[in-house]
């Protein structure tokens, strides 16, 4: 079965940094991509970050691009997203989604997002407060 759990969201408070986890089992770090994304009440799921799956590349929106990293620990299966210099902004679910490819799309591909059928975790709550 495949499963991606994040964990690492809380309350913060703007100015600090939080890394985020997505635990991935069920299937290998070669069979898919993973992604990013965030999503407040009422608003669609938005792209942050996606790394491919050999984990040699990475992708950013470009709206996200200076305080996002993403990384990944083969050894953990492990996918963490790094968010420094919080902002009141960044209050959101944030997910993880498995796929076979991440994509850019937009004008100049200033979006990420994951293309096929995509495997979600559950969310991890940020909240960051000022």
């Amino acid at each position: 079965e495949v499963k991606l759990v994040e964990s690492g969201g809380g309350l913060v408070q703007a100015g600090t940094s939080l890394r985020l986890s997505c635990a991935i089992s069920g299937f290998s770090f070669s069979d898919y991509d993973i992604g990013w994304f965030r999503q407040v009440p009422g608003k669609g799921r938005d792209g942050i970050s996606c790394i491919n799956r050999n984990h040699d590349r990475t992708y950013y929106a470009q709206s996200m691009e200076g305080r996002f990293t993403v990384s990944s620990d083969h050894v953990k299966n492990m996918v963490y997203l790094q968010i420094d210099s919080l902002e009141t902004d960044d209050t959101a679910v944030y997910y993880c989604g498995a796929a076979p490819e991440c994509v850019r799309w937009g004008v100049g591909g200033h979006g990420v997002g994951l293309n096929g059928a995509i495997y979600w975790g559950q969310g991890t709550q940020v909240t960051v407060s000022s």
